[in-house]
């Protein structure tokens, strides 16, 4: 079953959620008509690739004009103008960016992927929840309400000025008249009527003078408490969602409302700065005693500039937290001489500064780290922000081609560096420009999110556990201290990030049983880990208790057995992975003989093995584990193939398959006879011939197990065996010899 389809059964609470997040920059309909299409392309890849992002572009456009041709043939008028339509968006929007696209697609799958994966929770985690939270949402709608609100003030003030203007116009104009008349004229009756009438006018003038400084003021004050309360924390709670969707947590979507609200701000301050400017202008040509302008119009000047600064100064973000284009699904883990990309948005979104920003990037400037080791970025770390690269035409500038270079140390000594030192130390990016508009001049900064450095691609497991255990554990963007002193996470919401990696990275979430076992196995037998602490040593330093290994490092070896060798059994949940022995007993126990599970070796890193029940004659249960299948092993073998061929030899009876039904009653063929690489070739003798000369062959894994012992079987190596030999073998030896020789 397709991703789609899997998504189309869900609940309409999920439905809701796959709603919002497919609109213009990638229609719903187009998901809809080239489903399995979209899903067997690797938008990943193309997501930091332009040629094969161009490629894919192309070949999305064809696929759409086939859809065309087949909707026009079944004369859909309305289906037939809704893809011309998208047609004509999709290639005005991406022709210059196809990397964008990509992106786009690729965080729609991978979105689609974790909502399926929570779906299948009983309930939802609690990190989840509180990004989720309605209080939120609500405050989300009151921020748009009042700064739409705020802009229609500004643009009444606006008429109000205007009149004021009109109305001093009219005063000048008949006070000159008046001034102009000769003395004797001055003492008559309709003059001092006339001098009555203007002195009135003056008031009025004095009035609406004062209304409109209140109503400036009032507007100025409604902004300074949007940006200090409800502004701020939309932003603080859009820059953790981003911290979150980092490590693989839900979409931090947001950005463009919060660019909306950013932007309708400054143009109102610029509009009440553009009221004062005219207020002044009033002011030099008609004061007078009690004039409000002199007194009132600095104080309000000052807090419209002091907003601006402050205004802008928050806009300047990191839309894409920095990241290597070969591990899109790891940002913030650089390795040295290796590119990276980092995108950077001012939410202020004005013509007038389109090309008009340069951008500087550095690297751990004017920050002291933990460590000894000093870096400097190579390549383009100068560029100016502009609106053509976005598909959205946001104000905004990416950088493609820098690379961290570590500085030679004057100690000339890497050696004091243990294991874990170098993916523990924690760096900071940061940019710089000056925004220059109006007369107003203002320094921004910003800083990308801690960011480890390392030299080896062997380190980047552990580099990326630090980057999950400090955006899972802390708000504070820059705290590059952290791992001086590393917090106790959550148990709960641990398990919620650790099944993320697994939706994000091989597209398939863990349920709730087999996040128990990871409990388990992280704080042993029975433990209520709802509010359970985890220290960051027993997470990724300290071994499991026997092993050799972390539990990071055994679970980060099963999430690249997956990705590498198991995915589409993985996505199709054939795969239980993650039970113990004691519990695949229990499950197998009470079920026909020939029913077997998948699971994740204990003992060995990146290792899959598969248990099944048997019945004996005497009627007892016995249980046979193969040795765990590893990398090297299913390079050279698919592992559904393995699962199709596996043979057994018990003593004195001709081999067979003792695998029938996948766990619980699936027969095995229907759960994985799609992922089949062939079909099984007939056993061929010698005096069958082959091609040249040679007898055909193919490799089949056979176990031995004697039948002799009720207890419970270590497990046998798999050896692989032509049928063709064996047939020989069969035809010239007895089968007691062959067992001695197996």
């Amino acid at each position: 079953m397709s991703q789609w389809s899997q998504v189309q059964q869900l609940e309409i609470k999920f439905l809701e959620q796959v709603d919002q997040f497919y609109d213009d920059n990638f229609p719903m309909e187009i998901r809809h008509l080239l489903a399995q299409w979209i899903e067997s392309q690797d938008w990943e890849a193309a997501s930091n690739n332009e040629a094969m992002a161009t490629i894919l572009l192309q070949n999305l456009l064809i696929q759409v004009d086939e859809q065309l041709d087949r909707v026009s043939q079944e004369k859909n008028l309305l289906l037939i103008h809704n893809l011309k339509r998208i047609r004509k968006l999709l290639q005005g929007k991406y022709h210059g960016n196809p990397m964008h696209i990509a992106v786009i697609i690729s965080n729609c799958l991978r979105e689609e992927r974790r909502i399926l994966a929570a779906a299948s929770m009983p309930v939802q985690g609690p990190l989840e929840k509180s990004l989720q939270n309605s209080v939120v949402s609500e405050r989300q709608r009151n921020v748009e309400h009042r700064v739409s609100a705020i802009k229609n003030s500004a643009q009444m003030t606006d008429q109000d000025v205007k009149y004021l203007e009109d109305l001093q116009e009219e005063f000048d104009f008949r006070y000159k008249t008046i001034q102009s008349l000769e003395q004797s004229d001055k003492n008559s009756a309709l003059i001092k009527q006339e001098m009555l009438a203007l002195q009135a006018m003056l008031n009025t003038l004095d009035y609406k003078r004062k209304e409109v400084l209140s109503k400036i003021g009032r507007v100025i004050h409604e902004i300074d408490m949007l940006m200090s309360n409800m502004l701020t924390e939309e932003l603080l709670d859009w820059k953790r969602r981003q911290q979150i969707a980092c490590i693989g947590g839900p979409l931090h979507g947001g950005l463009d409302q919060l660019q909306n609200c950013f932007t309708l701000l400054a143009e109102s301050l610029f509009q009440v700065r553009r009221q004062l400017e005219k207020l002044d202008e009033l002011l030099t040509r008609l004061t007078y005693d009690g004039d409000p302008i002199p007194v009132q119009r600095p104080q309000l000047l000052e807090k419209v500039n002091f907003l601006l600064y402050n205004l802008f100064r928050n806009s300047f973000v990191v839309e894409r937290q920095p990241c290597m284009p070969t591990h899109p699904q790891r940002p913030m883990v650089l390795k040295t001489l290796i590119q990276f990309t980092v995108k950077l948005r001012l939410l202020i979104k004005l013509p007038e500064l389109n090309y008009q920003i340069r951008v500087k990037a550095t690297i751990d400037k004017n920050v002291s780290t933990v460590s000894n080791r000093r870096f400097v970025l190579c390549g383009t770390h100068v560029k100016a922000m502009n609106m053509d690269e976005s598909a959205n035409g946001s104000l905004s500038v990416e950088f493609r081609h820098l690379q961290p270079k570590e500085m030679k140390s004057s100690a000339g000594s890497k050696g004091n560096e243990g294991p874990h030192m170098v993916t523990e130390e924690l760096h900071s990016i940061s940019f710089e420009t000056q925004v220059c508009l109006y007369g107003l001049t203002i320094n921004l900064e910003t800083s990308s999110l801690p960011v480890v450095m390392i030299s080896n691609v062997s380190q980047l497991p552990n580099a990326w556990a630090s980057i999950i255990w400090y955006n899972l554990s802390t708000n504070d963007p820059q705290n590059l201290s952290f791992f001086n002193n590393p917090p106790a996470a959550t148990l709960s919401q641990l398990l919620e990030v650790l099944s993320w990696q697994f939706s994000s990275y091989v597209g398939r979430g863990l349920n709730s049983e087999q996040l128990n076992m990871l409990a388990e196995k992280l704080m042993g037998q029975q433990v209520s880990y709802n509010d359970y602490q985890l220290s960051w040593a027993k997470f990724c330093k300290e071994h499991l208790p026997g092993k050799s290994f972390t539990f990071w490092v055994w679970l980060e070896a099963i999430l690249d057995l997956i990705k590498k060798h198991i995915l589409p059994l993985w996505i199709d949940g054939y795969v239980m992975g993650f039970v113990s022995k004691e519990k695949e007993r229990i499950l197998l126990k009470d079920k026909t003989p020939g029913t077997f599970l998948l699971r994740f070796s204990e003992s060995n890193l990146g290792g899959i093995t598969f248990t099944w029940v048997d019945q004996l004659e005497n009627g007892d249960v016995t249980f046979h584990s193969v040795e765990p299948y590893n990398k090297g092993r299913l390079s050279a073998l698919p592992f559904a193939d393995i699962l199709r061929d596996y043979k057994v030899i018990m003593a004195d009876n001709v081999p067979e398959n003792p695998l029938k039904y996948l766990y619980p009653d699936i027969p095995k063929d229907k759960a994985f006879g799609k992922h089949y690489s062939c079909q099984p070739n007939e056993v061929s003798k010698p005096s069958d011939g082959g091609g040249k000369g040679y007898v055909p062959s193919v490799f089949i894994p056979v176990s031995k197990i004697l039948n002799d012992s009720t207890e419970p079987h270590s497990p046998s190596d798999l050896l692989p065996m032509s049928p063709s030999v064996y047939a020989v073998l069969r035809e010239h030896l007895s089968p007691t010899v062959i067992e001695t020789a197996v």
